[in-house]
């Protein structure tokens, strides 16, 4: 029996490209899996589902080495079980020498081991660069003043009227957020706002 296996890391990216591969391959949909998680380990709910599923004989099909995961020792690890252990043959689409079902021999077996080393290695890595560029841009976002979040709750009309029955001591803070139909912290998130501000500007105004 064949089975396909396809990995995206997130629910907002697109697994077509791949599951359109496998099916090319003469994989049944009813035989492909699919897990939107991240690559860091095999904790993951259809790669479960697969490894009940394959018995010895079997053989599991996926596009590249990356979408089997993104962690150099986990990806090893998983490809003894999958080969030793359970048995079954392995195809990589973008990677002819990584076919199990042709290293039969010492020297094709040694190139395969080599190969699938190097393409972990590299899925590895890349996630550590992924990560980086991300960080980075991130950094440069905050230096040009980009700020990320849920954009800031507009004060209502009756703001000022309550705050000044604040200050006055007239209503409690909880008092004037159900005036305000907010919590009592996030009014007194707004004057503390407003306070610093009034404050950095007669410092250095």
């Amino acid at each position: 029996m064949e089975y396909g296996y396809a990995r995206v890391s997130t629910c907002d990216q697109n697994e077509e490209r791949q599951v359109l591969a496998l099916k090319q391959r003469g994989i049944s949909e009813a035989n492909i899996f699919v897990d939107k998680a991240s690559g860091k380990d095999f904790m993951r709910s259809e790669y479960k589902w697969l490894m009940r599923r394959l018995k010895k004989g079997d053989t599991l099909i996926i596009k590249s080495i990356d979408r089997l995961g993104r962690n150099y020792n986990e990806i090893l690890e998983q490809w003894r079980i999958l080969t030793k252990e359970k048995k079954i043959s392995i195809v990589v689409l973008e990677m002819p020498l990584l076919d199990t079902r042709r290293t039969n021999d010492l020297t094709g077996t040694l190139i395969s081991d080599v190969v699938l080393q190097l393409l972990s290695y590299v899925a590895e890595t890349e996630k550590v660069f992924i990560k980086q560029r991300q960080r980075e841009g991130i950094e440069a976002a905050l230096a040009r003043g980009v700020r990320f979040g849920r954009a800031p709750m507009e004060k209502p009309e009756e703001y000022e009227k309550c705050k000044t029955l604040w200050e006055e001591k007239r209503i409690s803070a909880r008092g004037a957020g159900k005036i305000l139909g907010v919590t009592h912290q996030t009014f007194l998130r707004w004057v503390r706002t407003e306070n610093n501000s009034v404050e950095k500007n007669n410092r250095y105004g």
